[in-house]
């Protein structure tokens, strides 16, 4: 073969594909993104979960699929902080809106800062998705069944290099004089069209029910002075009443908003599906488009206190928002992603048989594979539950032991007694922790195509802002 047959092929053949390139349609860029976070909903959450929500509705459970597990793109994602193999929320959300990781505790700051440290990280704030895209024009929104100031939620609109700085009176006076503000106050001055959550305490002063030092403080009404068109609202009738271009601050609780599993028939608070359809309804008005966080704040709660079964109710409550979310927005302009901060020392164990009610005890097959009559029980004559923890309040500490509860409002048994303490040296609480594996990611959407493959958590901002067009 002659030298010009090669050169002759070689031209055509990049000339085909060249065509073949500017024939190529552009990929489509996204208009919206919503970006759903179940806090604490690692993938053995979602699992029981999955079961819960299916044995809800009469299935054996085990078969059914939550809504956001019929989305097409499936990633594992990666939570470590950059100072700990187990993650906290507040460094894992900082990676989520901001594309890089950070020390546990810490929000929207740089890892080389220290934990606390004011003066140092004043200079070395990130820039988060919602700061970019309040610089474009696009609107910002943030809805949560925790307190709206706290970790995961104030990643969209704050800067703190501690998150326990809530409020003004959680800050050290030396740190204050530093310059470093309270995470309420920066809320109340962000600009941001739609913030819904608890936190109710964190914005007055005592005279009006809260707790900032200041006893006649309202960070609620010097929020509706700065800017028309402005509403507060504080129960669920209200939220009906809220119209499109508004924005909107939502306080319906002095701290978290109450579990799921413990409203009452005269609760005043909305679900996290109104609270969603809500924040769409108004965000939906900007024709730039807008970014919204919504979390599932309690999750997390729910395993930390050792009640899987308010966490799975919080789980269940979380798929209902995505699942009307969904239904709200076109998906041709807008990407949904659904993930987790961490996950949680949580797991399903034993061998029962298939629709065993999740909450409740392990029931084996006998030899024929049929289900026994009655629970299995342990080498110490007891039984034992489906669900449990590795550590947490459940700690089994006397012998022999007990009868484990099962239900919903059951204290499921763990295995380790850990303890966390006060500053002062006293015991805090015996919370549940955190697990360090990897988490799911789903996603729907224009851009979610880059939902793929196991991912450093801090790449799901680059997701984002990809699909968005804003590179």
């Amino acid at each position: 073969m002659n030298n010009r047959y090669v050169s002759a092929t070689v031209l055509t053949a990049f000339l085909m594909l060249s065509a073949c390139a500017v024939q190529q349609p552009a990929k489509p860029k996204a208009k919206n993104v919503i970006l759903f976070i179940g806090d604490g909903m690692g993938i053995s959450t979602v699992t029981a979960a999955r079961i819960f929500d299916g044995q809800s509705k009469g299935l054996q459970g085990e078969e059914h699929q939550l809504a956001f597990e019929r989305f097409p793109n499936v990633a594992l994602v990666k939570t470590y902080n950059t100072n700990q193999q187990t993650a906290d929320s507040a460094g894992t959300a900082t990676a989520m809106v901001t594309g890089r990781k950070t020390r546990a505790g810490m929000i929207n700051v740089a890892p080389q800062v220290l934990r606390k440290d004011c003066q140092a990280s004043l200079d070395n704030h990130l820039q988060s998705i919602g700061q970019i895209a309040r610089g474009r024009g696009t609107g910002v929104g943030v809805v949560t069944t925790a307190r709206v100031t706290h970790a995961t939620p104030a990643v969209v609109y704050a800067h703190s290099p501690e998150r326990d700085w809530e409020a003004d009176h959680q800050i050290p006076v030396a740190e204050r004089e530093r310059g470093c503000v309270d995470i309420a106050m920066q809320l109340a001055s962000a600009n941001v069209e739609v913030a819904m959550g608890g936190s109710r305490q964190s914005f007055f002063g005592a005279n009006n029910g809260g707790n900032r030092l200041d006893p006649d403080a309202n960070l609620a009404k010097d929020w509706l002075e700065a800017a028309p068109n402005r509403r507060y609202i504080e129960t669920a009738s209200e939220l009906d009443d809220v119209q499109r271009g508004e924005q909107v601050l939502g306080l319906f609780s002095d701290s978290h908003m109450t579990y799921v599993a413990e409203l009452g028939d005269n609760s005043t608070e909305p679900s996290l599906s109104q609270m969603t359809a809500a924040a769409i309804k108004v965000l939906a008005n900007n024709d730039n488009g807008y970014f919204l966080m919504v979390e599932g704040g309690r999750i997390d709660h729910g395993h930390h206190d050792g009640k899987p079964g308010y966490a799975l109710i919080e789980t269940q409550a979380f798929d209902k928002a995505v699942e009307t979310a969904v239904s709200m927005v076109d998906l041709d302009e807008t990407l949904i992603l659904v993930t987790a901060d961490h996950s949680h020392v949580f797991t399903l164990g034993g061998y029962s048989t298939r629709g065993s009610p999740i909450l409740g005890y392990v029931v084996e097959n006998d030899d024929h594979g049929e289900p026994k009559e009655a629970p299995d029980l342990a080498r110490d004559g007891q039984p034992y539950t489906i669900l449990s923890y590795a550590n947490g309040r459940g700690a089994v500490t006397q012998m022999p032991r007990p009868k484990p509860d099962t239900g919903i409002h059951a204290l499921t048994q763990s295995l380790v007694p850990v303890v966390n303490y006060n500053s002062d040296g006293s015991i805090a609480d015996q919370d549940e922790t955190h697990g360090g594996e990897d988490v799911a990611l789903y996603g729907i959407g224009p851009g979610s195509d880059g939902v793929r493959g196991v991912i450093e958590q801090n790449l799901i901002y680059d997701i984002m802002i990809e699909a968005l067009g804003w590179i």
